[in-house]
């Protein structure tokens, strides 16, 4: 009995790793699905342009896909570059002889704007491979070369999924809305003669290999099991978050990020556990003349490019206090448990990405002057000096103060203070790579 479920991809290679079969092989591994390959072509291809295209021949195509369907089985396929007609007939009577779910990513031009679709295999993929499709993904230029007509709204999408539909005999069609106008990308799905719209917004990160992914994690769920629409909502956030997340490299379109959709699960876990550890012992050293009248937390981020909010910093729920003799944690640690700290670590990554832990402690001379004592570096902000506009905006005194420090230090500072305002009590941070690094720089100022 297999326990793996199985994706196949029949697309092509880039050698930039952004788009084709090796995005289509990282968001199956994000899934838990094992990823099998039929390549239709060989590229060169980075994130600014695709230089070269090698199609490998049709019987070959077709024979990978023979050979993996009949030894180790397929739960779900989709196809993405089929490049010319010979490879795409080829594809489809290999694929017809199998009852597997077929998604069909309809790639006619990459990012950097390259064909990657003969003009005269068009034809060729609407009749031969379209009316094999449990489900066609086109994007809103692919949808209006399928569809024959101009989409510029959300109607407009409606109009032309259920054309494509109509015309091809596919099973569904869902017009990706990422090219049109709006805070919202919205996604328009004709299935079983109705609609249904998939809604999220539009954020700024990287978006090359979005269809290819976006398809993927359509495919990955399929073959786990989940319905047409289930599919296609998880796929959505899945993509969301890629794009959010993408890595930032090459000179051009780059490309989306798969590996966050399991990254950020276990990299929170780890954090859990590290400062959960941290803050029990925080608590065994009794630090009590370091607790401030408000309290102290404890925080630690998500690493960099995680961590975009406040939500993705865990720290301990109602903090740490005094508690008769002694220093207790309030709560446990959770994830968005912290604001005012959250906001400090979060200001000091984009400085010193590694640095994502830190506590707040009281302020005093002695502190200040032992932290100094013992090689920490040591600065400060004045909340006197804060400009208007930025007392005015919630939420924005503690990233301006702790930029303030970072650029007045002669180098990376450990230690952050400030001396207090208007019912404000001063207040020391004190940062490092991770929660052991900051206790260590507790215990050197005890």
């Amino acid at each position: 009995m297999r326990l793996v479920k199985t994706a196949l991809t029949i697309a092509g290679s880039d050698s930039g790793g952004g788009a084709g079969i090796e995005a289509d092989l990282k968001t199956f591994t994000a899934f838990g699905v094992h990823g099998l390959v039929a390549i239709t072509s060989v590229t060169a291809q980075n994130t600014t342009s695709v230089t070269a295209i090698h199609d490998i021949p049709p019987e070959v195509v077709a024979e990978q896909i023979k050979a993996v369907a009949e030894d180790i089985g397929v739960d779900a396929a989709k196809t993405g570059m089929l490049s010319n007609a010979e490879i795409i007939k080829a594809v489809a009577k290999t694929v017809e002889k199998y009852e597997f779910p077929l998604v069909v990513d309809p790639v006619m031009i990459a990012k950097s704007g390259a064909p990657l679709l003969r003009e005269d295999a068009i034809d060729a993929l609407v009749k031969y491979i379209l009316p094999l499709a449990t489900l066609v993904t086109p994007n809103r230029f692919e949808a209006e070369k399928l569809s024959e007509m101009e989409i510029k709204t959300v109607e407009d999408a409606r109009k032309a999924a259920k054309k494509i539909a109509e015309e091809t005999g596919a099973k569904a069609v869902i017009v990706k809305g990422g090219h049109l106008s709006g805070d919202y990308a919205i996604d328009v799905l004709y299935h079983n003669g109705t609609f249904r719209e998939y809604r999220a917004p539009k954020v700024e990160g990287c978006t090359h290999g979005t269809g290819c992914s976006f398809s993927a994690a359509i495919t990955a769920n399929l073959a786990k099991g989940l319905g047409l629409e289930d599919a296609i909502g998880v796929a959505k956030k899945f993509i969301t978050l890629g794009i959010a997340t993408g890595h930032r490299i090459g000179h051009g379109h780059c490309p989306v990020n798969q590996s966050s959709w399991i990254e950020i699960p276990a990299e929170k876990w780890r954090i859990y556990e590290e400062l959960s550890e941290a803050v029990r012992k925080f608590e065994s050293m009794n630090p009590i003349n370091l607790i401030p009248e408000v309290g102290t937390n404890f925080v630690y981020s998500l690493p960099l490019p995680y961590a975009r909010s406040i939500e993705d910093v865990a720290g301990v729920k109602g903090r740490i206090v005094r508690y008769g003799n002694s220093v207790k944690a309030v709560g446990p640690v959770e994830f968005g448990a912290s604001d005012h700290l959250a906001r400090a670590v979060l200001t000091y990554m984009k400085f010193y990405p590694e640095y994502r832990s830190a506590i707040n402690v009281k302020y005093s001379e002695e502190t200040i002057e032992t932290a100094k004592e013992q090689g920490l570096e040591v600065s400060f902000y004045d909340r006197r000096e804060e400009p208007i506009e930025i007392k005015e905006k919630e939420g924005a005194t503690i990233p301006w103060g702790i930029e303030t420090a970072i650029k007045r230090a002669k180098s990376r500072p450990d230690v952050i203070y400030h001396l207090g305002d208007i019912g404000k009590e001063p207040m020391i941070i004190i940062f490092g790579r991770n929660p052991q690094e900051v206790l260590e720089k507790i215990r050197l100022i005890i």
